[in-house]
């Protein structure tokens, strides 16, 4: 479970692309927060504290507490815009979140296990098929990221998502078939003396 962050932000008055331009000017980025039965929301961010929080890993499966003039409201991004040149964040948006309530989110797979996998250790590859797997969860609930384990796998074998441990509570959108890692067979590659010899035969 990711630990809620603090934001501190400012209301914006204004709203629409004159007023984001000069938010940003200013060394802040614009966001709105929206969602949990309330009106939109207009704020102002630090830019360069938001960009350190985006790229620091792990943005979208964050909840955050923003404050907003002393009141705190429990949020989680939705989507971010970054500049095409600067790769500055211009634009975020967050949705209310309330105890109780379910999010889906992205959360990214990462494969554990590799030194105790025969498949492995003989050559094989590890193939991840799912780099990141959809899951409904409470907001406190949600995973930095979803450890799959091939240990004990020999070439050939998979990991299907039945086989995923989650949070409690915690369910994935894809279907309980669906393959996320394999271990496949090292790529052989044909001997150069062969594929002469090959050619030699071919042109006789």
């Amino acid at each position: 479970m990711t630990a809620v962050k603090q934001i501190e932000a400012s209301a914006r008055a204004q709203v629409g692309k004159g007023a984001a331009r000069a938010v940003r000017r200013q060394g802040q980025t614009p966001a709105v927060i929206y969602g949990g039965g309330a009106a939109p929301e207009a704020i102002a961010l630090d830019a360069n504290k938001t960009r350190q929080l985006i790229f620091g890993g792990h943005f979208l499966t964050t909840i955050f507490e923003i404050s907003v003039a002393g009141k705190k409201q429990r949020v989680i991004p939705r989507d971010y815009q970054l500049d095409p040149v600067k790769d500055f964040p211009i634009h975020v948006d967050f949705l209310r979140v309330a105890k109780g309530q379910t999010v889906t989110v992205q959360v990214p797979v990462h494969v554990v296990g590799q030194e105790q996998s025969p498949g492995v250790k003989s050559g094989g590859l590890v193939q991840i098929v799912e780099h990141s797997l959809e899951v409904t969860v409470e907001p406190d609930n949600i995973p930095e990221s979803i450890d799959v384990s091939v240990a004990g796998l020999n070439v050939g074998a998979s990991i299907h998502a039945d086989a995923i441990k989650l949070p409690a509570g915690a369910k994935l959108t894809i279907g309980t078939e669906a393959t996320i890692v394999t271990i496949s067979a090292p790529t052989v590659e044909a001997e150069p003396a062969a594929d002469a010899a090959a050619e030699t035969e071919a042109k006789a």
